[in-house]
Order: structure tokens, then C-alpha cells, then sequence
């Protein structure tokens, strides 16, 4: 009898170290740094918006694979959730509740994302209006 509760207590406290030092369990932390929003503001050629946008679409790649392990742990809480007694329930609001916030960021990354793609469009488009609009200089007019 003690061996099965000893054994229990242990796999419970290396899976609560697992879950806590794993990345996932930290909040959704948001793209927008000091440094983004300065290059962001600064974004003043093509280039500059469409680095940005990058920036922003690798943010929103690199959370969605957070979301997607943090929906599997759920649904392991949600299925084994016998393996944490009283816990389970609080598991899985807190997983449930880390996939919502990740799912938040994806979207406010994809939204970054677009609008900077539109900026460089607008740009470049401006960019081609402007060169077609200047006269030639033919035999010295």
C-alpha cells in the first residue's frame, strides 16, 4: 500500500515539475517588444514593412505550436484527470485558459502581420506609380 501512494506522489510531483519548468506554462507573452515597435514605427521603406510582417508571422508560427501543446495537455487533464484528484479541475482552467491566450496572440500577430504586408504593398505600388509618372529626358528636353 505504501509503494502504490508513494509511487503516485512521485509521478504527481515529477509531472508538476514537468508542467511548471516547461516553457508552455508561462503566459502567452505578446510579439510587440520595445525593439518591434520601434522598427515598426521606423518602417519607413518596402523592405523595413516587410520585416516586420516576418517578424510578426514567425511570432504567430511560434505560439501556435505552444497553443497545440498546450490543447494536448488539456486534453490529457481532461481525460486522465483522475490522475490529479483535486487538481484536475484547476489544470485544466489553467490549460484551458493558456490556449485562449495564445490563441489571442496568434491573431493579433496575424493581424500585425497583414497590415504591414499592406503597408509594403501600398509602398511598392506607390513606388511603381511614381516611376512611371517621371518624365524621360529625351535629347536634352
Amino acid at each position: 500500500m505504501k509503494t502504490k501512494v508513494g509511487n503516485i506522489v512521485a509521478a504527481l510531483s515529477m509531472a508538476g515539475l514537468l508542467i511548471s519548468l516547461s516553457p508552455s506554462a508561462t503566459a502567452a507573452k505578446p510579439a510587440d517588444t520595445p525593439e518591434i515597435r520601434a522598427a515598426a514605427q521606423h518602417a519607413t521603406t518596402r523592405s523595413d514593412h516587410e520585416a516586420v510582417a516576418k517578424y510578426y508571422e514567425d511570432a504567430a508560427k511560434q505560439t501556435q505550436v505552444k497553443a497545440e501543446e498546450q490543447k494536448e495537455l488539456l486534453e490529457h487533464y481532461e481525460n486522465k484527470s483522475y490522475l490529479y484528484g483535486r487538481r484536475a479541475q484547476d489544470l485544466q482552467a489553467h490549460a484551458y485558459a493558456q490556449v485562449r491566450d495564445y490563441e489571442q496572440a496568434i491573431e493579433a500577430n496575424i493581424k500585425e502581420a497583414s497590415l504591414h504586408r499592406q503597408m509594403a504593398s501600398k509602398l511598392n505600388e506607390n513606388h511603381a506609380a511614381s516611376a512611371s509618372n517621371t518624365p524621360d529626358v529625351v535629347n536634352g528636353l
